[in-house]
C-alpha cells in the first residue's frame, strides 16, 4: 500500500474508532517518520508533555492532558490535517506549550526532542558507518591499518560515539560536538580511559612488571632491556587511546648497557625499532603510537644508548625503509648539547643528520621561556603533547599524561560575531565556559573508573599515586595529576575574518592572533583556579579536525574566499601552508605562541628536498627555532621509496631505478610520520598546498 493509499484506507474521522474514552472524536492514526502507518494514541503527547513537565519541576497530569487536548484540535481545526505526521505533531506541541504560557516546559520538550532526533540519526549514521567500515576502515588516524581487527574496533569505535553523545554527554555539550562549535577527541573512549602517558622506563626496567600473564624480571643486557621497552609502550596503549612515551629514553636505559660492546647496543637499539614498527596493540588495529626523549644524559652509558639508537634509526628497516616509529625528540640545551664544546654537541650533530635522512628526530628545547624552569624535565609526544606543572605534585613528566582534551572551533566563532570583535571575545569566554565544564564532565566519569579497568596502566602504576592504590580502587587519586586540555583550530581563518588578513600578512593580525591566543590562555589558567585541576592551552594537531569544522562551516556559512574555499582549517596557530614566507620568517611569527599554549606545540619548517647534503643550513633553523622561544618543532620534507627495489629520493610517478609505481610516500602531518595513501581528504588537501620555505 502507498502513502496514499494509506490515506484513503485507513483514516475516517467519521468512524466511532476514531474517538477517545471521553466521546471527542480524533484522529485513527498517525504516520510515523518511515512512512508507517500507526495507531495515534493521544495519551502518548500526554506523557511527553508532562515528562517535560517534570523536566522543570512541574507536576500537574490533567494540565498536560488539557495541553495534549488543545495540541489535537489545533491539527484538526487549524492546520485541517487528516492523517497527522509525528514531525507535525511535535511541532503542534512546542507551539501550543509556548503560546499557553509554559516557555520552559516549551524548552524542555524541544531537548526532549532533540535528544531523541539525535538517537535516531546516530542510529542511521552508525549503520552507515559500518558499512563504510567494512569496505576499508576511515583514514582520520592514518597508522589504523585496514585488517580485520582493525574494522572491528572501528565499528566499535563508531557505536560508542552514539551511545556518549546520545546517552551520556550533556545536552548542549552534545549539540556544540555535533554542529562543529567545539571537537570532544577521542570520543569513542569518552568513558573508557585516558589518553596518553610518559612512562617511568626506568622504575619498570629496574622492578620487573606484570603484563597480566606473568612476571617479567628486570633484564640484565641491552637487548632484553630494549624488548622490554617495547613491551611496556605496547602493554601501556592497550590501555590508551593516545600515544605513549619514554620521558628520559637515554637515562633510564644507561645502566643496561654497561659493560656490553658498541656492537651489542647497536643491535638492542635496531631491535627496539624493528619491534615498534611491527608489533600490534589495540586489538591488532596498529602499532604503538610511541615517542622516545632523548638527548640531555651526559653519562657514558646514556650517550651511547643515544649514539645507537640514532644509528639503527639512520639505518632504517630491513630493506633500509624509514621508520615510522618511533617519534624520537631530541632535546636541545645550552651546557649540554646545543654548542661546540658541550658534552653531547657530537649527538646534536647527529641528530642533525639522522633528521635530515629520516624527518627524524624532530627537536624540542629546554631553554624556552615555558621550557626553562624547569631544567632539562620537559618531555614531549609526537602528536606535540606536554606534561610538566601539576597542581597536585611536584613538576615532573614522568607517570603523567594527558586526560582528555576538546577544541574549539574559532574560525566558526568569527563568522558567527560578523566581525565584530567584542562579539567574537564574548562568544569565545562562552564557548571556552562550556569547553571547561564538558571536560570536567568527562574527568568525573574518568576518576571514577578503576584500576582494574587500566590493569597495566594503573595496576603496575605507571601514573603517578597509582601505587596507592588496589584494584578495585577508583583511579581519582592518580587521574588528577593529568591535565584536561583546551585545543583551537584555524587562527589564521578567524583572522581573516576579523582583520582581513592572517598573521602573515599584516602586522596587526599578528598582534590580534597573539591577544586571542593569550586571552584563551588567561581563561585557561582561571579554568585551572576555578576547578583546582590542570587546565592547559592545546595547539591541536589534526587535519583530520580541520576538515570536518570546514566541511560543517561551508554548509552554514558558505564558500568564503580565504576562509572556508579549503577543504581544512589551518592547524592551531600555523602559518597557513601556502603562504610564501622564508622559514625564519614562519619562525619568528610562530615563536611566541609556543610560550602561550602550555599543553603541547609543534612548528615545522618545510624543504623541497632532504636536506642530507645541507647540513649547516638545517642546523641554522634548528638554533633559529631555540632562539625564538620555540618549545618543539621540525623540519619536514618529502619521503619517497621504492617498495621493489629500495630506491629513496624524489619520486614523481615512476621508480628511476626499476620503473617500478609502489612508491612508498612518507610525510609528517599531525606530529607522526605517515604514509600518504592512509591520509584522509583534508590531510591530502593541505599537503597539496604546501609550499617550501625558503631560507
Amino acid at each position: 500500500m502507498d502513502l496514499n493509499e494509506s490515506r484513503s484506507v485507513i483514516v475516517d474521522l467519521s468512524k466511532p474508532e476514531a474517538s477517545q474514552p471521553d466521546g471527542e472524536v480524533i484522529f485513527r492514526s498517525i504516520q510515523k517518520r518511515d512512512g508507517r502507518v500507526d495507531e495515534f494514541d493521544i495519551n502518548k503527547i500526554v506523557m511527553a508533555i508532562f515528562k517535560a513537565a517534570e523536566a522543570v519541576g512541574g507536576h500537574d497530569m490533567e494540565t498536560s492532558r488539557r495541553l495534549a487536548r488543545l495540541v489535537v484540535e489545533y491539527l484538526r481545526d487549524e492546520k485541517k490535517v487528516v492523517l497527522p505526521a509525528v514531525e507535525e505533531v511535535q511541532d503542534a506541541v512546542e507551539k501550543i506549550l509556548i503560546e499557553n504560557g509554559h516557555a520552559k516546559t516549551a524548552k524542555a520538550y524541544i531537548l526532549y526532542r532533540d535528544r531523541r532526533t539525535r538517537i535516531r540519526e546516530g542510529k542511521s549514521e552508525l549503520m552507515d558507518a559500518v558499512a563504510e567500515t567494512l569496505v576499508e576502515t576511515n583514514r582520520e588516524n592514518a597508522n589504523v591499518g585496514n585488517s580485520p581487527s582493525a574494522k572491528m574496533l572501528q565499528i566499535a569505535s563508531a557505536a560508542s560515539r552514539q551511545y556518549y553523545l546520545s546517552r551520556l554527554i550533556p545536552e548542549d555539550m552534545a549539540q556544540a560536538h555535533s554542529s562543529g562549535d567545539i571537537h570532544i577527541h577521542d570520543l569513542d573512549f569518552y568513558a573508557k580511559t585516558l589518553t596518553c602517558v610518559q612512562i617511568p622506563l626506568g622504575r619498570l626496567l629496574r622492578t620487573g612488571f606484570d603484563t597480566g600473564h606473568g612476571y617479567i624480571r628486570p633484564p640484565r643486557r641491552p637487548g632484553s632491556a630494549a624488548a622490554q621497552a617495547a613491551i611496556i609502550l605496547q602493554s601501556s596503549q592497550n590501555d590508551m587511546h593516545g600515544g605513549q612515551s619514554f620521558a628520559f629514553f637515554d637515562r633510564d636505559m644507561a645502566e643496561f648497557v654497561e659493560g656490553a660492546s658498541e656492537d651489542e647496543i647497536y643491535q638492542a637499539m635496531e631491535g627496539l625499532v624493528y619491534n615498534l614498527n611491527s608489533m600490534h596493540s589495540r586489538a591488532g588495529a596498529q602499532v604503538p603510537f610511541s615517542s622516545i626523549n632523548l638527548g640531555c644524559d651526559t653519562s657514558e652509558g646514556g650517550r651511547r644508548v643515544t649514539h645507537n639508537l640514532l644509528l639503527a634509526y639512520e639505518k632504517g628497516l630491513g630493506r633500509g625503509e624509514t621508520p615510522i616509529f618511533p617519534n624520537i625528540i631530541f632535546r636541545v640545551k645550552e651546557g649540554i648539547n646545543l654548542n661546540p664544546g658541550d658534552p653531547n654537541y657530537d649527538l646534536f650533530r647527529q641528530a642533525i643528520r639522522t633528521a635530515a635522512t629520516r624527518m627524524n628526530p624532530t627537536f624540542s628545547f629546554m631553554d624556552s621561556p615555558q621550557n626553562r624552569p624547569f631544567g632539562s624535565e620537559v618531555a614531549y609526544m609526537g602528536c606535540r603533547t606536554r606534561v610538566i606543572a601539576d597542581r597536585h605534585g611536584p613538576a615532573v613528566s614522568d607517570g603523567r599524561g594527558n586526560l582528555s582534551f576538546t577544541s574549539i572551533n574559532l574560525p566558526r566563532i568569527a563568522l558567527k560575531s560578523d566581525g565584530d570583535v567584542n562579539r567574537f571575545y564574548q562568544m569565545l569566554e562562552e564557548t571556552l565556559t562550556l569547553v571547561a565544564r564538558q571536560l570536567m564532565h568527562r574527568y568525573q566519569i574518568q576518576s571514577h573508573l578503576k584500576v582494574k579497568d587500566m590493569p597495566f596502566l594503573m595496576g603496575q602504576s605507571l601514573y603517578v599515586e597509582s601505587d596507592r592504590l588496589q584494584p578495585n580502587d577508583e583511579i581519582g587519586l592518580a587521574a588528577r595529576h593529568g591535565t584536561l586540555s583546551i585545543g583551537f583550530i584555524g587562527l589564521a581563518e578567524t583572522l581573516a575574518v576579523l582583520m582581513g588578513g592572517n598573521h602573515a600578512q599584516s602586522e596587526a593580525s599578528r598582534q590580534m592572533g597573539q591577544e586571542i591566543v593569550g586571552f584563551m590562555r588567561r581563561m585557561t589558567d582561571f579554568f585551572a583556579d576555578q576547578y583546582d585541576m590542570n587546565f592547559t592551552l592545546l595547539a591541536t594537531p589534526a587535519e583530520g579536525l580541520s576538515g570536518r569544522f570546514v566541511h560543517l562551516d561551508k554548509k552554514a556559512f558558505g564558500e568564503i574566499p580565504g576562509i572556508t574555499d579549503k577543504d581544512y582549517y589551518t592547524n592551531s596557530f600555523h602559518v597557513p601552508v601556502g603562504t610564501k614566507v622564508t622559514a625564519f620568517e614562519k619562525i619568528s611569527i610562530e615563536g611566541p605562541y609556543h610560550n602561550l599554549t602550555n599543553a603541547g606545540h609543534i612548528s615545522y619548517v618545510e624543504l623541497e628536498a632532504p636536506p642530507i647534503h645541507n647540513l649547516e643550513a638545517f642546523e641554522a633553523v634548528i638554533r633559529a627555532m631555540n632562539q625564538a622561544g620555540m618549545g618543539y618543532g621540525g623540519i619536514n620534507f618529502p619521503i619517497d621509496e621504492c617498495r621493489l627495489c629500495g630506491f629513496s629520493g624524489l619520486i614523481d610517478e615512476d621508480c628511476p631505478a626499476c620503473g617500478s609505481q609502489d612508491i612508498r610516500r612518507i610525510r609528517r602531518i599531525t606530529g607522526y610520520l605517515s604514509t600518504v595513501d592512509r591520509f584522509n581528504a583534508a590531510k591530502q588537501a593541505e599537503l597539496r598546498d604546501r609550499q617550501p620555505h625558503i631560507h
